[in-house]
């Protein structure tokens, strides 16, 4: 019996064997051999910018980098000891260390101390996270005080963190600052006993021009940092990984989709268990496109300087405490490129207490303010436009005296002006006697305004934002205000203050907006900063050619017949000659200039500041540049310096100099490359005689 039960079991064994073997062998040994192929995406640097001349502006560093690349079936523990190793050899940064580090590691490398926090009833009811997080909240404080005196532990522990933000076989930056000839060296003789860590060229964004223009160029998030939380779906859905670097501010954000470029795409072959036995490179990728800016860097950098120069010297004049900003815009009034976008601001350093001089370009279209007489050309033509006024028409520039109200008058009684008149000198009081006109009043001395103020105001502000004044202007820039309107529209002394600028406010792009409409007969061209968008080139230093050309956008036609347009260039053109507002500031110079001057009372911190502005273009009759000034809280008081003016004219003659200097350059390559040309034909005649 016991014969022919172990006869019947070896012959079960057999039959059993044989199915194994013959019948089933082929689909277990095509299991066996079953590998799964896992493509990632590996990043690429990201396109440079370069000025309208060509002019690098923002480049990438190249940065030796140590990476580590965790793989499907690695765990924890493998992974500390790859750190430990990895930490005895290089200097990794312990700043960044929190104690949620500390702990992960200490869980990590201790696992039974850190079971032990947790009594056998909690096992049983808490699932593996709730025990973990309560193995956090357990550790004791003099642990973490311990360990954080452990140089080396430290080490280790910083670089398990960067171990640890990695995905699976996506390659994560574990240092690519300041890492030294000997540490690149020794890692990469050593990676056979590092699993995963590889060392490999990084780069990182570096902006030539130093603080010029830098808020407007934006900033790139680190590796470390990644993807931004409130857009991290949206860059999931994109195909970004969760430690990409992305533009998180201005161009580099606004131009994100150019600029990233083409990830290089890496196939990973691994086998059953998760680990990759082979790696190959379905695509290098492509370095993102290059952005072409309308900026003149050249220009940008004299402009900068100028309002420097004159906040500092300001600065030392009675009643500018309050004075701590400037504004430029230069741009083209036909095309809108803006060829200057400058800003500067004083502020405190909180450690010596002095002042300092900081970019704040980017408040050219994110702070708005009361910008005064400015404004008059918009006033003028939407009198033409309503009937309330008509060219060559004449008021009688006289105190305003309305019931129960201060009396309200310009800055000098004029008698009887016209509307150019008016313009050239800044009459207040013709703009108020227009706006009363608009709205359906009469002016009566003594008497109250009867007028119909809803009618007033929504016809003012229309028109204003015909010409950009209180509306977006489209520049290609995120976060651009269109500034606040006042909002009490029941008293009549605001709708005069606003047909003179002092009721909404408004920045410095729309104010180059604006009289960029005047200078161009009539059309709000939507002001733009990038020309074009181009393949990157071989040669990082060249262009590369055109992918996309950024073509002039009009946004609308002002309500205006051109030969209202022309009246109100004319009036421009009047207030830089004598008898003009802006005459002491722009005399002598010789590209004909057309513009209008603006003060507006505001408030600064509660102190009444006195805002100066100059909007402008030249030459008058063929206008090639328009330029806005702004200087908010330029000082206090009645009476005061005019930086705005002085910046304008100084700005002007930058634009101009550099114009003839450029002219003259290339007559000069011209006049060589011909004599070099004579000359050359004039060897080869002599040889051939």
């Amino acid at each position: 019996m016991l014969f022919f039960v172990v006869f019947l079991l070896f012959s079960i064994l057999i039959l059993k064997l044989g199915m194994v073997q013959i019948v089933y062998g082929d689909d277990y040994k095509r299991e066996l051999q079953r590998t799964d192929a896992i493509t990632t995406s590996n990043p690429v640097p990201r396109g440079k910018m370069f000025d309208r001349n060509g002019k690098v502006i923002v480049d990438n560093t190249p940065l030796n980098a140590i990476t580590y690349t965790k793989s499907q079936n690695v765990n924890s523990t493998d992974m500390l000891k790859t750190a430990g190793h990895l930490s005895k050899i290089i200097n990794p940064d312990l700043s960044k260390i929190r104690d949620r580090d500390i702990k992960d590691y200490w869980i990590t490398k201790y696992p039974k101390k850190a079971i032990a926090l947790i009594t056998k009833s909690e096992l049983k009811k808490l699932d593996y996270k709730q025990i973990y997080n309560l193995e956090l909240q357990r550790i004791p404080a003099k642990v973490i005080t311990e360990l954080s005196k452990n140089q080396n532990e430290m080490k280790t522990i910083a670089v398990f963190k960067q171990f640890n933000s990695g995905y699976a076989l996506t390659p994560q930056i574990v240092k690519n600052q300041n890492v030294t000839p000997e540490e690149y060296a020794v890692v990469s003789e050593n990676l056979d006993n590092l699993p995963g860590v590889d060392t490999t060229t990084d780069w990182e964004r570096s902006y030539l021009f130093g603080d010029t223009l830098k808020t407007v160029l934006g900033d790139v998030s680190s590796s470390e940092q990644g993807l931004p939380k409130e857009l991290l779906d949206q860059y999931l859905a994109r195909g970004y990984s969760r430690n990409d670097r992305v533009g998180k501010s201005y161009i580099e954000m606004e131009y994100e989709d150019v600029l990233q470029g083409q990830k290089a795409k890496v196939k990973n072959v691994t086998d059953k268990s998760g680990n990759v036995i082979s790696t190959e490179t379905v695509s290098d990728g492509q370095r993102g496109k290059d952005l072409v800016l309308t900026i003149d860097m050249d220009l940008q950098q004299q402009v900068e300087k100028i309002i420097e120069d004159e906040l500092w010297k300001t600065k030392q004049k009675p009643n500018t405490g309050l004075l701590d900003r400037a504004f430029v815009v230069l741009m083209d009034p036909h095309t809108g490129e803006i060829l200057t976008m400058a800003g500067k601001q004083i502020t405190k350093n909180e450690q010596t207490g002095k002042p300092e001089m900081h970019d704040f370009a980017l408040g050219n279209i994110t702070t708005a303010y009361n910008v005064g007489s400015a404004v008059k050309g918009a006033t003028v033509l939407t009198g033409y436009e309503t009937g309330a006024i008509h060219p060559g028409s004449t008021q009688l520039d006289e105190p305003l005296l309305i019931k129960g109200t201060p009396m309200k008058k310009s800055y000098k009684t004029f008698g009887v002006i016209n509307d150019l008149t008016a313009l050239q000198v800044s009459s207040n009081v013709y703009m108020w006697k227009t706006v009363i006109a608009m709205a359906g009043g009469h002016y009566v001395r003594n008497q109250p305004l009867d007028m119909n103020l809803t009618k007033g105001f929504n016809t003012l502000r229309q028109s204003f934002s015909q010409f950009g004044l209180g509306a977006r202007t489209g520049i290609d820039l995120p976060n651009e205000t269109t500034g606040l309107q006042g909002p009490d529209m029941t008293q009549p002394g605001h709708l005069l203050d606003l047909a003179i600028g002092q009721y909404d406010t408004y920045t410095t792009m729309q104010l180059a907006q604006y009289v960029s409409t005047i200078a161009n007969g009539g059309y709000r061209v939507q002001p733009h900063i990038v020309k074009d968008i181009r393949d990157p080139e071989l040669d990082n230093n060249q262009l590369g050619p055109i992918v996309e050309e950024i073509q002039p956008k009009i946004l609308n036609r002002i309500d205006a017949q051109d030969d209202w347009i022309k009246r109100v260039q004319t009036g421009f053109r009047m207030v830089m000659q004598p008898g003009g507002t802006a005459y002491s500031y722009f005399q002598g110079v010789d590209y004909s200039p057309a513009g209008k001057t603006g003060t507006a009372q505001a408030f600064d911190h509660g102190q009444p500041v006195m805002n100066l502005s100059l909007v402008s273009f030249a030459p008058a009759d063929n206008p090639e540049v328009a330029i806005a000034v702004l200087v908010p809280s330029a000082y206090q008081g009645a009476t005061g310096p005019s930086p705005n003016d002085e910046i304008g004219r100084l700005a002007l003659d930058a634009y101009f100099n550099l114009k003839k200097q450029r002219q003259q350059q290339n007559q000069n390559a011209a006049t060589s490359g011909q004599t070099s040309g004579n000359t050359a034909n004039q060897t080869t005649q002599q040889a051939g005689h």
